[in-house]
């Protein structure tokens, strides 16, 4: 489990950097730039990651049939996702493509909506590739070879750099974009590794068993009712979550470049911290779905309890390294003195949020190998939209009884840290209840 969890998080990490060196890129472009930036991206995230969920939710039915040794079924099974890839990125494009809607509703800034509409409109046409390298992705992780994936993804970052940077600023014979500059980065490097994967199902001898490179079936309604059974409900899980947090960027921005600026950066740390106990989650799905495959009860409970444990261990060291190197961090980011000031201060926040949020990001994924998606869709929506958004939309503007209106994007990441430290204890508690009456079950 934790050479499999290596493995991810040195991909995830690539990943996650491509929004670190756009942060980087835009920040010392113009604060306009970094700011168009915390909007267009908080937008895209939200599509990208919550679609992502449709299909990373696949990974406990082919790691199963993985431990079934049942692998000529998984050739099948991975071409009808493929309509769940194109469902999801008509889907995608729709919303990407057209967001004045939501940047209105919002109260987004006029001269911040329309450079985020073109950093989206480049974005939204790079959705399919995306979604269809992450069923790549999914299907490589459940197999136990997630080394191929995270070997792509950081060849991906070695060509999303030198894009971002002479696209942005104009430089190596490449026009001058600014912040959409990135978005066209993006772009290249999304259908770059959708390319490379074909390229390996192709080639790699470990997939031809899997029967993937046949005539592609009509849709299979029970196969696609399975699918949406654990797919749409762990979609609609991460629609939440993601927006939890996305949604305060749009919310922040009414308080000004500096406020928006800043708390990019502090959401922009917390993706980079949340990549640990993603790593971990995929890696334990993984290993908890092939021994239930197996036939083992017993041995997918400990291994799912001990990747609990082990979020827990590694997040408190994160969060101490992040309180004390905090000021650090932010010079990276801002060379601006009101940004990092303000920034620095979201840090702490988020070092305490970050340890809330590894232990409920694992025990999430591996429910998921227990088919339990409905009860954390509950949880999310009363706990990170209705205490921790909505709380911290109050605290900011309005005040909570005798506590004044703080006129800060902090308030947002206080509700966020404790609505996620209560949604921990609420899913720990639920994965520990599962998990004991499978074993009770098979015994």
């Amino acid at each position: 489990m934790a050479g499999h969890a290596a493995s991810v998080w040195v991909g995830q990490v690539a990943v996650m950097a491509f929004g670190a060196v756009d942060t980087i890129v835009a920040g010392r472009h113009s604060d306009l730039s970094l700011a168009a930036l915390a909007i267009g991206s908080s937008v895209f995230v939200t599509v990208y990651v919550s679609l992502n969920g449709l299909l990373t939710a696949l990974l406990p039915i082919w790691a199963e049939l993985h431990g079934g040794r049942r692998l000529a079924a998984i050739g099948p099974s991975a071409r009808q996702s493929l309509y769940l890839c194109a469902a999801a990125s008509v889907l995608g494009m729709a919303l990407l493509l057209h967001p004045q809607p939501i940047l209105r509703a919002t109260q987004v800034p006029p001269e911040l909506r329309t450079v985020a509409a073109e950093y989206l409109a480049v974005v939204g046409w790079s959705l399919p590739a995306s979604l269809l390298f992450r069923a790549f992705s999914t299907l490589s992780q459940a197999l136990g070879k997630p080394q191929l994936v995270s070997w792509l993804q950081v060849v991906a970052l070695a060509v999303k750099v030198p894009l971002s940077v002479g696209l942005t600023f104009g430089i190596w014979g490449l026009p001058e974009l600014g912040v959409v500059g990135c978005a066209w980065a993006t772009f290249a490097v999304n259908f770059f590794l959708c390319a490379l994967a074909l390229w390996l199902l192709r080639t790699q001898p470990f997939f031809v068993a899997l029967g993937l490179w046949r005539r592609v079936e009509p849709p299979h309604g029970p196969t696609l009712r399975a699918f949406a059974r654990l797919g749409v409900p762990a979609a609609l899980t991460l629609v939440v979550e993601i927006t939890s947090f996305t949604l305060m960027a749009l919310f922040v921005a009414r308080l000004g470049t500096t406020a928006t600026a800043a708390h990019q950066i502090a959401a922009n740390v917390t993706a980079l911290l949340y990549m640990t106990p993603l790593a971990l989650a995929i890696a334990a799905s993984a290993r908890v779905g092939y021994w239930r495959g197996a036939g083992d009860e017993a041995r997918a409970r400990a291994l799912a309890l001990l990747a609990v444990k082990l979020a827990l261990g590694l997040a408190l060291l994160m969060a101490a390294a992040v309180l004390l190197l905090r000021g650090w961090i932010v010079d990276i980011y801002t060379a601006h003195a009101g940004v990092a000031l303000l920034a620095a201060k979201l840090l702490a926040w988020v070092a305490l949020l970050h340890v809330s949020d590894a232990m409920q990001t694992v025990s999430i994924f591996v429910l998921r190998c227990y088919r339990v998606t409905l009860a954390p869709f509950v949880v999310y929506c009363v706990l990170l939209w209705g205490v921790g958004l909505g709380g911290g939309y109050l605290l900011a503007y309005h005040g909570l009884g005798p506590l004044a209106p703080q006129l800060s994007p902090a308030a947002f990441w206080q509700a966020a840290a404790g609505s996620l430290l209560v949604t921990a204890g609420v899913v720990r508690w639920l994965l520990g209840w599962v998990s004991a009456r499978a074993v009770e079950a098979q015994a």
